[in-house]
């Protein structure tokens, strides 16, 4: 059983349960988790995204923008071309936790 520590208050509680469950739902749709586990091994373009996952364009922009919105991917401009990359550390963290968990050794 977790203990939280004694210092810790309901509501910082609260504030890292409502953190936790933002990333969570982020995470809860497989090609944004998709994108995410092909992001953390360093950053890929948009084109390059489609064609190693094969999601098409709509879909793919659409993931991205909500991942984006929740903070979880940086995006760099390099003339027509954009790049993303996973901006936070937590979120490298789960998908390492995950990875070990669900994804086969060779």
């Amino acid at each position: 059983m977790i203990h939280p520590p004694a210092e810790l208050s309901i509501a910082a509680m609260r504030q890292s349960a409502a953190g936790a469950c933002a990333m969570l739902r982020a995470l809860a749709n497989e090609d944004r988790l998709l994108l995410l586990c092909q992001l953390s091994q360093g950053e890929k373009s948009v084109g390059e995204l489609e064609a190693l996952l094969d999601i098409r364009q709509p879909t793919l922009s659409q993931q991205l923008g909500v991942l984006r919105n929740e903070g979880l991917v940086h995006t760099r401009r390099d003339g027509k071309r954009i790049y993303y990359s996973v901006a936070d550390p937590k979120a490298l963290s789960i998908l390492t936790t995950l990875y070990q968990l669900y994804c086969p050794k060779p």
